[in-house]
C-alpha cells in the first residue's frame, strides 16, 4: 500500500469538505446544539402555572397555600373568583392547575373535621399530572402533620387525628393515558417533517436533475410554477392528517373531543409554515445532502423547544422565550386543545393568529427568494 498516495487522496478529501462552509456548519453545529439543548431540557415540571380561587380567605388556607408554592411545583399566578374563571384558564392553557378551597375550610379543622379541598389538573400530559397531583396530596398531609403536632402540644394529650382531604381531578384525560398525550403531538410533527422534506426535496430535485432550469425556460411564471408544485404536497398532506387520526380514534382509542374541521383548517394555515420553510432551504442549498443538513437546524430545535417531549413550562426562561419563536409550538397547542380538551376557536384564536403570522412571513420570504432565484 502506497500511503503516499492514501495520504494525497486524505488532503484532497480535507479540502473539499472544509471548502463546503454549509456542510462544515451542520457537521460542527448541530452537535453542539443538541447538547446544550438536552442538557437543560427536563421532564420535571416545576412551577406549573396555578390558579387559585380561595373561599376561606383565612391563615389556615394560607397556610396550605404556601406548603403548595414551597413545594415548588405550584406557581400561583392567577386568581379566580368563579369556578368559571377556573375552568376558562385551564382551557385556555394560562394555568395547568387550579386549587379551589371550601368557605368553610378552616371551620371544620378547628372542629377536628376533614375539610375538602379540589387540585384540577391539565392531564393532557398524564406524566405531568401524575407529579402534580402527587405532590398536592404530600403538601395536604404535610399541613395536616404540623397542624396535629401543634394541637398534641398544646393539648399535652392526644388528639383526634386531623386530615385534609384532597379531591383530586384529571381533567381531559382521567385514565392519566400518555398515548392522548403523545398521540396527537406525533400527528404534528409528522406533518412538520413531512411537507418540509416533500417541498424541499422537489425543487432540490429538479435542480441536481437539471429539468428545474427547463421549467424555467418555458413560458410558466414562477407563481405558477410554485402553486402547481404545492398543490400535490398539499393532498398528500391531508391524506396523511386523515390516516393518522383514523389509527389515533380506532387503535389508540384517542378520542377527538373538538371539531375535526376546524382541525383541518388549522393544518392549512401551518402548511404554509412548513412549505415555506422547504422551498425557502431549497433556494439556498445547492444539493439534496447540504438541505438535509440545513434544515436539521430548525427541525430538530423545534422538536425539542415546541413541548412535543419536553414541557415548555419546564424548560429555563431562556429556553421558554426561544419556544414562542418555533411555529410547532403554537400548532402543537391547537392540536392538543381540538383533540384532547375539545375547544374551539374562542380559545385558540391567539395561536391560530401567531401560527398565521408565522406561516405568511416564512412563506412569503420563500417564494420571493424562489422568484428571485429563476429570474
Amino acid at each position: 500500500m502506497n500511503w503516499r498516495r492514501v495520504w494525497t487522496i486524505a488532503v484532497k478529501e480535507y479540502r473539499q469538505f472544509f471548502r463546503d462552509h454549509r456542510t462544515v456548519a451542520a457537521t460542527m453545529l448541530m452537535p453542539l446544539i443538541q447538547v446544550v439543548l438536552y442538557g437543560y431540557l427536563s421532564s420535571d415540571v416545576r412551577y406549573q402555572p396555578t390558579i387559585v380561587w380561595d373561599l376561606s380567605h383565612t391563615a389556615e388556607s394560607r397556610q396550605l397555600l404556601q406548603a403548595f408554592a414551597q413545594s415548588e411545583y405550584f406557581s400561583f399566578k392567577y386568581t379566580a373568583n368563579s369556578m368559571k374563571d377556573v375552568v376558562r384558564a385551564i382551557d385556555d392553557g394560562d394555568a395547568l392547575v387550579g386549587v379551589v378551597i371550601p368557605p368553610d375550610y378552616a371551620k371544620l379543622l378547628h372542629q377536628k373535621k376533614t375539610p375538602q379541598v379540589m387540585v384540577a389538573v391539565d392531564a393532557s400530559d398524564a406524566t405531568a399530572a401524575r407529579t402534580a397531583l402527587s405532590v398536592a396530596q404530600a403538601a395536604a398531609n404535610s399541613v395536616a402533620q404540623r397542624l396535629q403536632v401543634r394541637q398534641l402540644r398544646m393539648s399535652g394529650a392526644s388528639v383526634r387525628e386531623i386530615g385534609i382531604d384532597v379531591r383530586t381531578r384529571a381533567w381531559y384525560n382521567p385514565g392519566l393515558r400518555q398515548e392522548v398525550f403523545i398521540v396527537p403531538g406525533v400527528l404534528a410533527l409528522v406533518m412538520q417533517f413531512t411537507m418540509t422534506f416533500l417541498s424541499m426535496s422537489t425543487i432540490v430535485r429538479e435542480r441536481e436533475l437539471g429539468t428545474l432550469e427547463q421549467l424555467v425556460v418555458s413560458p410558466i411564471r414562477s407563481g405558477e410554477l410554485i402553486l402547481g408544485k404545492m398543490i400535490p404536497l398539499i393532498t398528500i398532506g391531508y391524506i396523511n392528517l386523515t390516516t393518522i387520526l383514523l389509527f389515533a380514534v380506532f387503535w389508540f382509542r384517542v378520542p377527538i373531543l373538538g371539531s375535526v374541521l376546524l382541525l383541518y383548517v388549522t393544518v392549512f394555515v401551518f402548511f404554509f409554515t412548513t412549505l415555506g420553510l422547504g422551498t425557502l432551504v431549497s433556494t439556498i442549498a445547492k444539493t439534496y445532502i447540504q438541505a438535509v443538513q440545513m434544515i436539521q437546524f430548525f427541525l430538530m430545535p423545534s422538536m425539542l423547544l415546541s413541548g412535543f417531549i419536553f414541557p415548555v413550562a419546564a424548560m429555563p426562561p431562556v429556553l421558554q422565550w426561544a419556544s414562542y419563536l418555533v411555529p410547532l409550538t403554537y400548532f402543537l397547542t391547537i392540536v392538543r386543545g381540538i383533540i384532547i380538551k375539545g375547544v374551539g376557536l374562542d380559545y385558540l384564536w391567539s395561536q391560530l393568529a401567531l401560527l398565521t403570522l408565522f406561516g405568511a412571513a416564512v412563506f412569503a420570504t420563500a417564494v420571493l427568494r424562489f422568484r428571485k432565484r429563476i429570474d
